[in-house]
């Protein structure tokens, strides 16, 4: 029986109950770089196509490479993040295979020689456990040039009508690290793929190497999958989920992948090492290439490279220059909020954590910045369907609000209406109050009016209050803040109704 035969997936449980999954996550970060790996072409993202090119990353004859020494050091912090040892003495290979993104037919990468090796990072699940995920290597190498497939609905080669090539990004530095075998995680290998990924993102923005946009493909992550039954010894045969582009669907891949593999197995049919494309849309991979082993790639030393050996003295300089690790740093956050667990898990969930600390830093109470970031205004990221950094309003521009509603020159609400003016580009928060009149009222008769006309329109509210029902003055404050346009401050319309009741 072939995979083809076979039911699309099995229950998650079922697969559960028979085999054990067996990770392996292979992370390409390219480097924040001024310029290219092996030349001086520039590595900024979204430029017109090939216009970041020279004969070097074109692959021309005779064009010599040589190392960008800024890549080399931003991998050897990798490598010493990661707990890693240092290569004293490492050369680049040629890895050879024929792709039209390729321009050179093979690539230059390091092979058993990488810069860096036998390291681990320990990353925190979502109850607080930790999980040591062993790493193999981190090894230096170039990326290859985009395919913009053309006519098709999806975006890939299947069904387009024509390809266009961009070498723009053939020849930008790129670390790949690679994991031992993640084994014994059982049903939490997708959660364990996912805080992987996760944490070595955190890892490598503190280290300032790389942007990390996983939607930019500046991160991307290739999941490898296999299943072997409970009894078994060896590993089950493996497929690679490539380029996957987002820390959730990290997590969906592995899930998805150890579920069509448990039902062709199954259904007696044999697992093909393959590659396999993450279908965004509905959770799903499918067939990509035949998977190659490394011998198929014809290994051979660069010839126009000297090899790359690091000085001890000067591994040990940028050994300390490492930040403080983002998950110490995070819980030393925590424990000066004093918030729980789950409180700091939000935060960073929903990226809020550096935007929350610059807006302390510009004059806001921790708690009220909190508050904007996690709940508002993530609320407003969700809705236009971007990232939460991308809201067009600064950390500085919140902070000037918090202080406006601390002052009481904005009530809550219109605190509210007037970030959605900010949001909405009716220019800095001054302007769009001004703009807007959302100035709490300063004039106590013109508040004491209304709140005279709601007392005398509700006999009956103003009988409870008058027989100590207190709570009931809550609709009549709501009242008057309805016929003040909310530029009223609540806290003295309470006084005032509170006053006028007694009368």
């Amino acid at each position: 029986m072939t995979a083809l035969d076979a039911p699309e997936i099995l229950d998650y449980d079922d697969v559960l109950a028979k085999y054990d999954p067996v990770l392996g996550m292979e992370v390409h970060v390219e480097l924040g770089t001024n310029t290219k790996m092996f030349c001086g072409c520039p590595t900024a993202f979204g430029a017109e196509p090939n216009t970041q090119v020279c004969p070097v990353c074109l692959g021309l004859p005779g064009a010599l490479p040589v190392v960008n020494q800024a890549a080399v050091e931003s991998a050897v912090r990798i490598g010493l993040a990661l707990n890693c040892s240092i290569t004293p003495w490492g050369r680049f290979a040629r890895k050879n295979y024929f792709y039209p993104d390729q321009p050179k037919n093979y690539q230059i990468s390091q092979y058993d020689e990488p810069i860096a090796h036998d390291g681990f990072l320990d990353v925190q699940l979502d109850d607080g456990t930790t999980w040591r995920v062993d790493i193999e290597r981190a090894h230096m190498e170039e990326d290859t040039g985009k395919s913009l497939h053309v006519g098709g609905a999806t975006g890939r080669i299947h069904g387009a009508s024509h390809s266009l090539l961009d070498y723009n990004r053939a020849g930008v530095p790129l670390v790949e690290i690679v994991t031992k075998p993640i084994t014994g995680a059982g049903e939490r290998a997708p959660e364990v793929a996912r805080a992987y990924v996760t944490a070595l993102r955190d890892l490598l923005r503190a280290l300032e190497v790389s942007d990390v946009r996983m939607d930019q493909g500046s991160l991307r992550c290739d999941a490898n999958v296999s299943l072997m039954r409970k009894e078994a010894t060896e590993f089950g045969t493996r497929t690679e989920t490539k380029n996957v582009n987002s820390l959730k669907s990290v997590e969906v891949a592995v899930r998805y992948e150890m579920r069509r593999q448990g039902a062709v197995l199954e259904a007696g049919g044999e697992i093909v090492q393959e590659t396999r494309h993450f279908q965004e849309a509905d959770g799903t991979t499918s067939p990509g290439r035949r998977k190659e082993t490394a011998e198929d790639y014809r290994y051979f030393p660069e010839p126009d490279l000297e090899p790359v050996a690091p000085d001890a003295e000067w591994v040990e300089e940028l050994r300390a220059t490492l930040p403080e690790l983002p998950w110490l740093r995070r819980g030393r956050i925590q424990e000066q909020w004093g918030v729980s667990d789950e409180v700091m898990r939000d935060v960073v969930n929903a990226g809020a954590l550096e935007l929350i600390l610059a807006t302390v830093e510009a004059g806001a109470p921790a708690d009220a910045a909190r508050s904007w970031w996690v709940a508002y205004l993530s609320q407003q990221a969700n809705t236009r369907g971007v990232e939460l950094a991308e809201l067009p309003i600064t950390p500085a521009q919140v902070a000037e609000v918090v202080a406006l509603v601390a002052a009481r020159t904005l009530t809550n609400s219109n605190a509210r209406k007037a970030v959605d003016g900010v949001l909405a580009g009716e220019g800095g928060v001054a302007a769009v109050v001004e703009a807007r009149e959302l100035a709490t009222a300063t004039d106590d008769g013109a508040v004491a009016q209304a709140v005279a006309e709601v007392v005398a329109a509700n006999p009956d509210i103003v009988a409870k209050i008058k027989d100590g029902k207190t709570k009931a003055a809550g609709a009549l404050v709501g009242q008057v803040m309805k016929a003040t346009k909310g530029k009223a401050d609540p806290a003295r319309v309470n006084e005032l109704v509170l006053e006028a009741c007694a009368g």
